[in-house]
């Protein structure tokens, strides 16, 4: 049984939800999202109280999988559209630097060229020093595989460190060669 699926999603004062059939609208200071919920899931919104549940239209195994993600996607819109989401990269390494053209990101990652990484519409990218990179939007989703092709650029190495990494990500390290003695 889905426990995160049982729990009601709080509204936030200037956000509004409204239903149409099975797709979701969500309005905010930040800006609009919908979605589509399957047909397994039906949504109700309390106006007083500022609450949306979720429940299971039918009970088969599809219906029991797609309720908890159901009501976590939601409740990602509602935080998307009322605070943004946001992710940050960090690079180590000598000679490795970020710089922004234009709204596009150019990676010098130690490669004989730049990587040049066409930003998607939704998202921002902002680049505060060389070796700091944030990737914020209103779709939690856009923004963790943005983020994601960003590191597979020059993933983290274990004998130095060096690549790029999520902001507080610890990364293994391991002892190098030992010389004969």
């Amino acid at each position: 049984m889905s426990r995160i699926g049982k729990q009601y999603i709080s509204i936030p004062d200037k956000v509004n939800i409204r239903l149409e059939g099975q797709k979701v609208f969500v309005d905010g200071p930040k800006g609009k999202l919908t979605r589509i919920l399957p047909s397994f899931i039906c949504c109700t919104i309390d106006e007083p109280e500022k609450k949306v549940f979720l429940e299971k239209a039918e009970e088969n195994k599809l219906s029991q999988a797609l309720y908890g993600l159901s009501r976590t996607l939601l409740s990602n819109m509602i935080t998307g559209v009322s605070s943004g989401w946001h992710k940050k990269l960090t690079i180590a390494g000598v000679g490795y630097r970020a710089q922004l053209d234009g709204k596009d990101l150019i990676l010098n990652m130690g490669y004989s060229h730049p990587v040049k990484m066409v930003t998607p519409p939704a998202l921002s990218v902002s680049v505060e020093s060389p070796t700091s990179i944030t990737v914020s939007g209103l779709e939690k989703e856009a923004v963790g595989e943005f983020a994601a092709k960003i590191r597979s650029v020059r993933p983290p190495e274990p004998y130095k460190g060096k690549g790029i990494a999520y902001e507080g990500e610890v990364i293994r390290r391991k002892a190098g060669k030992t010389g004969k003695k």
